[in-house]
């Protein structure tokens, strides 16, 4: 495994995400396997790519903006569920986008 965390780690440094291992030592030797998979199955060029792309583009539509009216998923009957997720499933076969803010709490 040193070599998988020698690799691991020289990517991360490429990347300014070294942070990733910050804990890395406090981990049993099946869950540090986990993460060094994981870190080394991340794209991290083509995540710099998508990045540096979302700064190009125009923002003009901005202004299109407006709040969606509240809507609690649990009371949806099943057909306005589907109306909802038919909406949605056109709007990304147009590639276009939607921002959804969402708040609310745990429950345990």
């Amino acid at each position: 495994m040193d070599e998988i965390l020698i690799k691991a780690k020289s990517i991360l440094k490429k990347y300014n995400q070294e942070h990733l291992l910050f804990f890395y030592d406090e981990l049993n030797e099946s869950q540090k396997k986990l993460l060094l998979e994981q870190i080394l199955s991340i794209n991290f060029e083509e995540i710099v790519s998508l990045y540096e792309h979302s700064m190009e583009e125009s923002f003009e539509d901005l202004n299109n903006i407006s709040p969606l009216p509240y809507i609690d998923k649990s009371k949806l009957n099943y057909d306005t569920s589907y109306f909802y997720i038919d909406i949605g499933n056109k709007i990304i076969e147009q590639n276009k986008f939607a921002v959804v803010t969402m708040a609310g709490r745990a429950r345990y």
